[in-house]
């Protein structure tokens, strides 16, 4: 039997209080204010299709104030209200809510009537002895046959239904599947019935907990123990508009430098300065594509953050002008624990500014980590924030490209994290670490990330960070955390990606090869293979594992892996543009089968599959000695990425997938962006770019963007946008390209390759005047070359000559 959280956490002999009749209703703006004789409901209509829920036990909200949210205008078309004798009910445009007068119960319907979700024994609370405020409850009812997704970076299966959840960050080395919590909080989850979605962000930061119909088979339970009820019930119906209404809430990742989204190579660690020029030596012999190298804790000086080793690194400069002058940016960790050393003079300053968090009796929070004894910079003071920005002005100017925020849990050796009694300031709000745990790493990498902005001027920055609270996708890029070698870790990588990606944030990798244990050649390729379509494509590993370079497993397996690197550089162009639409419009980059077709049931628990952007559906081979899986297709026409086989979809097929091969579809009717390979993303000399055009027989829409891949001139609208139109039959089909912007990009010509055309003979046209093409007989490809500025391509059969049996099924 599972015990309840009551049971296992009880504190007190005060029972759980219920809201009990109302007694009055107020209306300001478009919050509606429900009262009994102690306690007021705030209901708040921000949009057509998101509602906020407030509870204040005493009557009295605390001060409204989120880390989460950035500033949002949402448009409201309509707002109604009305009352019965059992039901208050406000509506929108789009959805209804009741507050049930008895007992303040909540109710989401949509427009037709159809009850999306409801609570169930609704919020109640308890007096929290120990620390004042309350344990706060809330309970929903598990609807037929209702699936959940989300939270972020749980491993754990996709769909969340009959699990248990805790939000604590939580440094959690060697996680397995089922630890929990682990690194990041994203109290953000998605309902699924009757093929219609929503969302509920639970935005509280102090320790909390969700239960999907684990303890009690007919409820969904989220408790937190301390704060406020605070929730936005999100509306879809589809899951897409759930995530996108979620983004405009808490933000979307600003553009990366195009540098951020090659290849990285990390290990903890690559000292003294002859083994990193060795690294970067050996990628450019062995001419393996790579982008950024990351120091680990033992470039500093006796782990002291924004120093450098004078015996391992002794002219920095000199070495990152060498490194830039390959090709290559480097990366570099800052941990939140700063030496108490009165010489050291970070710690100096930080000390006489005030700057470091203190105890409850006033004494500083100070415990051990990697330089020994350390203070720790209370970030959700903003004078601490704008003090650690400029630290980092001296790594700039000698040459690093970007900062790695590790341990930011906040870690502590022995102890794990800080005490509850630290204090922090909360940018004016004070709080015990109770209330700021959850936001520490988020706060620490936006002061990081700021910093960069002044520093780097016109530069977009590069941050990653370990630990995390919903928002943190405007300052940062995120790693899984410290995995394992193993092959159900190559699994759960998948899943965490596809699941934090659902949460919002998007720009997401796990460790290639695993951070502890020893993969085998076999595994390391796999994971080389998915890491290709992860947003954040990076290899690490600790120190005493074995070597984890993409050379390091012998000739056999380094060839292999080149390849798929390769073909990573090959894709930037469809990748940058995903990057695009996910900032601009807030579409998560990887999407799990069930965003696609969340109508079909049997999609429900398909974890193992995803699609990167709308047109390249990606299925990883993870079993150990496989030479091929099965793959299910989504509706339409698929294509093998490798061989130009198409497939129908709506079903599933067996794939051969030897170890130098793996199943990867475009979507039929697809235009994909290509670049040539390159050695990094500088190396880029483009006369011409290539579009790889998907044959189907009816219409589809791609998307392509372009800037200068590092200013921020994007922001003042220097970019542009291409929207390919592509409208196919059985008879050919025709592509126009509509460009919007104010950025010219170098080329001046597409180089063409057409995909699954059926003709034995046809004719191309390009803005009505006939061009010559060639056929590739090795792959069915037909190639010609146009301008940029083309408007139409027009592919038709020859009518006169007989049509060759058809290579797609119909």
């Amino acid at each position: 039997m599972i015990e309840s959280f009551w049971e296992q956490n009880r504190k007190s002999a005060v029972a759980k209080q219920f809201l009990g009749e109302i007694r009055s209703c107020t209306v300001k703006g478009n919050t509606f204010y429900f009262r009994d004789v102690n306690s007021t409901l705030a209901v708040s209509i921000i949009s057509d299709e998101i509602v906020r829920v407030r509870l204040a036990p005493q009557g009295a909200f605390l001060a409204d104030f989120s880390y989460a949210l950035q500033p949002y205008d949402f448009k409201l078309a309509s707002l109604d209200f009305q009352e019965d004798e059992i039901f208050y009910r406000i509506s929108t445009s789009v959805v209804e809510v009741q507050i049930d007068k008895r007992n303040f119960r909540v109710t989401f319907l949509d427009k037709m009537g159809t009850v999306i979700n409801e609570d169930s024994h609704g919020i109640h609370w308890e007096e929290n002895l120990d620390y004042g405020g309350f344990y706060l409850y809330s309970s929903k009812k598990l609807q037929p046959d209702e699936n959940f997704y989300g939270l972020g970076d749980k491993a754990t299966d996709l769909n969340l239904i009959r699990k248990r959840y805790s939000f604590w960050s939580t440094d959690a080395y060697a996680f397995e599947r089922n630890t929990d919590p682990l690194y990041r909080n994203i109290p953000f989850y998605m309902g699924l019935h009757q093929g219609i979605s929503y969302g509920i962000f639970y935005d509280n930061t102090f320790k909390s907990h969700f239960d999907f119909g684990l303890e009690n088979a007919n409820d969904v339970s989220y408790w937190v123990e301390g704060g406020e009820m605070n929730y936005y019930y999100i509306h879809g119906p589809h899951m897409m508009d759930v995530v996108k209404r979620y983004s405009n809430l808490t933000g979307t990742h600003p553009m990366p430098p195009m540098w951020a989204l090659g290849y990285h190579q990390c290990r903890w660690s690559y000292y003294p300065e002859d083994k990193i020029m060795d690294l970067a030596k050996q990628f450019r012999d062995r001419q393996i594509p790579c982008d950024a190298l990351y120091l680990d804790i033992d470039y500093m000086d006796g782990y002291r953050c924004f120093t450098w080793h004078p015996k391992h690194f002794p002219n920095p400069k000199r070495m990152l002008d060498a490194l830039h002058e390959q090709g290559f940016k480097t990366v570099v960790i800052i941990d939140p624990g700063i030496k108490a050393d009165p010489d050291y003079p970070v710690w100096k300053s930080g000390h006489e500014e005030g700057l470091f968090c203190r105890r409850a009796d006033d004494y500083y929070m100070e415990g051990p980590v990697w330089p020994g004894r350390c203070q720790f910079p209370d970030f959700t003071n903003p004078r601490a924030r704008e003090w650690w920005g400029p630290l980092h002005q001296e790594l700039m100017d000698l040459g690093v490209d970007g900062i790695w925020n590790d341990m930011n849990e906040p870690s502590v050796f022995g102890t794990g994290t800080f005490p509850n009694d630290v204090r922090h300031d909360y940018d004016g709000h004070k709080a015990s670490h109770r209330k700021a745990h959850n936001v520490y790493g988020m706060q620490m990498v936006r002061a990081t990330y700021e910093g960069l902005l002044k520093i780097q001027k016109n530069k977009r920055p590069f941050t990653i960070t370990r630990s995390a609270y919903s928002g943190v996708q405007r300052y940062a890029s995120a790693w899984t955390g410290d995995n394992i070698g193993t092959w159900d870790h190559l699994k759960l990588a998948g899943i965490q990606c596809q699941r934090m990606s659902m949460s919002g944030i998007s720009f997401v990798g796990s460790d290639i090869g695993g951070f502890t244990g020893s993969p085998s050649a076999e595994l390391f390729v796999r994971w080389i293979q998915m890491g290709v379509f992860a947003p954040l494509m990076r290899a690490h590993s600790a120190g005493d594992t074995p070597e984890r370079e993409p050379w390091s497993f012998g000739p056999e397996t380094e060839a292999i892996c080149k390849k798929f690197i390769e073909l990573r550089y090959r894709l930037l162009p469809y990748i940058y543009s995903a990057f695009w639409e996910n900032h601009k419009f807030g579409f998560p980059i990887l999407r799990p089968v069930i965003m696609i077709e969340q109508d079909i049931p049997t999609n429900t628990y398909r974890q193992d599959e995803f699609t990167f952007g709308d047109k390249i559906l990606v299925c990883p081979v993870l079993e150990p000695g496989a030479s091929g899986r099965i793959v299910y297709l989504p509706r339409g026409g698929w294509y093998h990425m490798f061989t130009n086989k198409y497939y129908a979809g709506s079903q599933e097929h067996y794939i051969e997938a030897p170890i130098d091969d793996m199943p990867v579809f475009v979507r039929a009717g697809a235009v994909v962006p290509e670049y040539p390979v390159m050695q990094h993303t500088h190396d880029i000399k483009l006369s011409e770019l290539f579009l790889n055009i998907y044959y189907a027989d009816y219409a589809v829409n791609s998307f392509m963007y372009e800037d200068h891949g590092e200013n921020l001139a994007y922001q003042q609208d220097i970019y542009t946008e291409k929207k390919f139109l592509y409208q196919g039959d059985e008879n050919g089909f025709s592509l126009s390209q509509k460009a919007t912007g104010l950025y010219t990009p170098r080329y001046d010509t597409y180089s063409i390759r057409l995909i699954g055309l059926s003709f034995e003979k046809f004719s191309i046209k390009v803005d009505g005047k006939a061009i010559k093409y060639n056929r590739d007989e090795s792959n069915g490809t037909i190639r010609f070359s146009v301008f940029k500025s083309f408007v139409s391509i027009d592919v038709a059969e020859a009518k006169d000559v007989p049509k060759k049996e058809a290579a797609l099924k119909k």
